[in-house]
């Protein structure tokens, strides 16, 4: 296994619902450590930039909207293939195909279809798309080093 880190978005849904630490405490409990954090509240530019890889797919501008509506914690995970387990604990994109237990399925399997963007929470897919997502929103020295 590898030590990795991957980018968390915790989306305006979670964020309005207030459920911020029973988000942050599923990563824990998982294994994953919070090396960065910050609120934010993305204009619908920054939202476009993030998301530019999805611009002709029919649900970008719902996307966008979607993102833009409210404040947002974005965090850098960091732990033993980080990026595979935090995808695991967000469970299916679509909310309503996800396994009990996950992020998801917990906090947003009631949304219907049109409301798929509305799933709680971002997670990169890869080892590239995380360092490219993780510098679009941190600096390297907003990073905390791993304390051993």
């Amino acid at each position: 296994m590898a030590l990795e880190k991957t980018l968390s978005i915790i989306k305006p849904d979670a964020v309005q619902k207030n459920i911020i630490g029973e988000i942050c405490s599923k990563f824990e409990q998982a294994g994953l450590r919070i090396v960065a954090a910050k609120m934010a509240h993305l204009s619908v530019q920054k939202v476009q930039e993030f998301y530019a890889v999805h611009k002709d797919r029919h649900f970008f501008g719902q996307l966008v909207n979607f993102m833009s509506s409210g404040p947002v914690m974005i965090q850098v995970l960091e732990g033993e293939d980080a990026i595979k387990l935090n995808r695991e604990l967000m469970g299916a994109t679509n909310p309503t195909k996800a396994e009990p237990g996950t992020l998801r399925y917990s906090f947003a399997r009631d949304n219907t279809e049109d409301e798929m963007h509305k799933n709680i929470v971002h997670g990169s897919d890869s080892p590239e798309t995380a360092a490219t997502e993780i510098s679009f929103f941190f600096q390297t020295e907003e990073i905390c080093p791993r304390n051993n």
